[in-house]
Order: structure tokens, then C-alpha cells, then sequence
């Protein structure tokens, strides 16, 4: 999938790779988007696992702290292999319906982040539009800097990277939340 030709494979190639026979690969897939999506969802369930982890082992610290740890287990899992930061955050070709599906996904990660700031930041300001889109933007932002990353387009070490993604998190998120309050003030 990483490597751009997803969509050119077949079910025979795909088997005759593995060293299985057919009959297996219909006892678990209906189709190839089937295996995609089995891919999609592993490696979202990896980060989601660590991101969590990551953010539980440092619940007692400061914020700052707890930004670092939950962007490094994040961007450590992707940039070890980058064919899966490639796969859920580039440009793989995929199906529509699969293309959905990891928006969707996008949007579940982002969910994880909402679920934290929450615990981080005043619960009245989730009416506020900048609790709505600074979520998304974190993410968006972080997948984008992590995939530029491990295309080799971002000319920093991993330890920048991660530096500077949980520094724009905390700017984001305080600077959202300060604004938010003082809406809510005036």
C-alpha cells in the first residue's frame, strides 16, 4: 500500500506474496478494499493505543510534559515505519469508500484529542467555534508534519519534530482556550 500500487495489485498477487492460498484470503477479506481497510484500521488503533498509553503515563505531569510524551510515542510509531504514516496519513490511492473510511478515522484520532483537552481546559468552552476547529487543526497539522517528515520534505531530526509539533500543540490548545475564555468573559 506504502509503496503506491494498491490499486494495480490482485488477490492472486497479493496471496502469491504472503505464500497463502486463496481459499485463506476469502475466509478473512471479501476484497482487496476489505484488506485496506483491515490495514487502516490496525495502524489507527496502534496510534490510538499509544497515544493513550503515552498520555496515561504522564497524567500527574504538566501539560507541557504531557504534550511531549503523547506527540513522541505518536510520532515515534509513525516514523519507525513510515509506510504507516504513509498509509493512514498520505496519499495512498485508495478507493472512495476506503478514502472515507480513513477520514473517518481522522476524525476518531481527533476525538481522542477533544476527550483530553477537556480534562485540560474549562468544559464550558466547548461551545466555543475555536473548540470545535482547534481539535482538528492539531491533527491535521501534526499528520502533516509527521508525513512531511518521512517523505523526507521537513529537514529536522525526529527530536525536533517532536519538539516543535507538542510546542504549536500547546500554542494551539492554550491560545484556543484563552481566546474561548475571554469570549465567554465579555
Amino acid at each position: 500500500m506504502a509503496n503506491g500500487d494498491w490499486r494495480a495489485i490482485t488477490v492472486d498477487k497479493l496471496c502469491t506474496a504472503a505464500g497463502l492460498n486463496k481459499r485463506y484470503f476469502y475466509e478473512s477479506f471479501s476484497d482487496l478494499d476489505a484488506v485496506a481497510t483491515a490495514v487502516v484500521d490496525d495502524i489507527a488503533e496502534q496510534l490510538r493505543l499509544v497515544a493513550l498509553e503515552a498520555t496515561a503515563a504522564s497524567a500527574t505531569q504538566p501539560l507541557a510534559v504531557q504534550a511531549l510524551s503523547t506527540v513522541s510515542a505518536l510520532v515515534n510509531t509513525l516514523a519507525d515505519d513510515p509506510r504507516r504514516a504513509t498509509v493512514l496519513l498520505g496519499a495512498v490511492s485508495l478507493s472512495p469508500a476506503l478514502q472515507r473510511h480513513r477520514d473517518d478515522i481522522m476524525v476518531g484520532l481527533t476525538g481522542v484529542l477533544i476527550e483530553h483537552a477537556r480534562t485540560v481546559h474549562d468544559v464550558e468552552l466547548e461551545s466555543d467555534p475555536l473548540a470545535q476547529v482547534a481539535p482538528a487543526f492539531i491533527i491535521g497539522g501534526t499528520a502533516d508534519a509527521i508525513l512531511a517528515f518521512v517523505e523526507g520534505r521537513a529537514s529536522v531530526t525526529k527530536d525536533e519534530l517532536v519538539q516543535s509539533i507538542a510546542t504549536l500543540w500547546l500554542i494551539t490548545g492554550n491560545g484556543a482556550a484563552q481566546v474561548a475564555q475571554a469570549r465567554r468573559m465579555s
